[in-house]
């Protein structure tokens, strides 16, 4: 958790912690498989925020977790490592190469058969405003995604990110979009990480038509100035917390808590007396759970070809009973009428299911509905003193003594 530094920040800091674990343990008794993830306050602000995701393939987000500890953080966030170990030294001479048909990395690397892990991609973006410059050039390898938000926070970089027009681009470099390149480049550069790592490398000439391949630093051209951390963490990366790689899933957003700090209670002059009866200014937290949307991923986690199978802490019902021709049978009708209301008397909840249907249908919907535990009550089980119970992802079904199921239901449920 982040470490305040204002004196009344560390109660902030502690409930907002205590928030962090309550939603973890709610999420836990949903049955959900869901990360916590670091992620960026955006417009809100503050000092700390977390997303709670459930990981589903249809999720609107894409998160970057450990394999081996509890790091995850939205990719747009999570930190990319620098790759270990020194550079390599050269091994080739730089060479200028016509490439009039290579307007893309791709087409660079289909074309002359350059690796695109040795291929160096430049984007040029407006400056800051108080910057001399009035455009910035970002490199990132050729197989890497520049990351939008770790850019725009660089102080040289406009904000919000905005990439330079070929209009612009060619008054200040003298050359389009798809031959530029760091070798000679007239305006500033930022190197990611990975890029400074690199040798032999292919970049354009900043010369329509032309990339140099054989790039070397302090070679070439000079050692970069400004490193920084510019793309996107991919599947298999070293974690930022050195344990283990890094997996990438897509999530749904269910929960989102903020440590806002002081940043509203300020402007707004919002205070409270202290125990010396002195006013400070409050700190805030904020803090949300998006119920439609626990419902929804539960589904999207929970469910097989015949329906939704909810854990038993937020199913809709706990147990289903179906009776076999119970409007027929006093027998079967006393029985269920007996485990219907000992069931309720424990506080469990109970669909009967009365309707006067085949029994396949009556099954079929109890298994569309996703109800846990189902106990099936006849005439011919009542003929061995026993009920039908299967469990709604149960293989098979079981035989439980009639006077035996409510002990087992229980079991279950515990």
């Amino acid at each position: 958790m982040p470490t305040p530094s204002t004196p009344i920040r560390p109660r902030c800091s502690k409930t907002y912690e205590r928030m962090y674990l309550t939603y973890s343990r709610i999420f836990s008794r949903c049955g959900l498989d869901f990360r916590p993830v670091a992620a960026d306050t955006g417009s809100i602000g503050g000092n700390a925020s977390h997303e709670f995701h459930v990981l589903a393939d249809s999720g609107e987000d894409a998160i970057a977790f450990s394999t081996e500890s509890d790091y995850a953080a939205n990719v747009e966030l999570a930190e990319a490592i620098a790759p270990a170990g020194n550079r390599p030294a050269p091994s080739k001479q730089m060479e200028l190469v016509d490439t009039p048909n290579a307007r893309t990395i791709q087409e660079l690397v289909e074309q002359f058969e350059q690796p695109i892990e040795q291929t160096v991609k430049t984007l040029i973006v407006v400056a800051d405003e108080e910057d001399e410059a009035e455009l910035v050039a970002l490199l990132v390898r050729g197989d890497h995604e520049l990351n939008e938000l770790k850019a725009e926070k660089l102080p040289q970089v406009a904000s919000p990110l905005e990439m330079a027009s070929e209009e612009q681009i060619r008054a200040a470099i003298g050359a389009g979009t798809g031959s530029l390149g760091p070798v000679k480049l007239p305006i500033p550069c930022i190197v990611d990480r990975t890029v400074a790592q690199m040798a032999d490398f292919s970049a354009g000439a900043n010369i329509d038509g032309k990339h140099y391949f054989g790039i070397n630093w302090g070679r070439d051209l000079p050692e970069p100035e400004q490193i920084a951390d510019l793309r996107n963490v991919r599947e298999g990366d070293p974690s930022p917390d050195g344990k283990g790689r890094l997996t990438i899933a897509r999530g749904i957003e269910v929960g989102h808590i903020f440590q806002l700090g002081q940043k509203y209670s300020q402007a707004l002059n919002a205070t409270v007396l202290d125990e010396n009866g002195k006013a400070v200014v409050m700190t805030m937290g904020c803090y949300g759970i998006g119920v439609s949307r626990v419902v929804a991923a539960t589904i999207e986690q929970h469910h097989d070809e015949h329906g939704i199978s909810w854990p038993a802490s937020i199913a809709p019902f706990q147990v289903a009973i179906c009776p076999m021709k119970l409007h027929k049978s006093a027998r079967v009708r006393e029985a269920v009428e007996q485990l219907y209301t000992e069931l309720q008397a424990l506080g469990i909840e109970v669909l009967l299911d009365d309707r006067d249907v085949r029994p396949g249908f009556m099954f079929a919907d109890m298994e569309l509905i996703g109800i846990p535990h189902r106990v099936v009550i006849g005439e011919r089980s009542l003929d061995q003193g026993k009920v039908e119970y299967r469990g709604r992802n149960d293989s098979e079904n079981s035989f439980i003594p009639l006077d035996g199921i409510v002990a087992h239901i229980r079991q279950q449920l515990a």
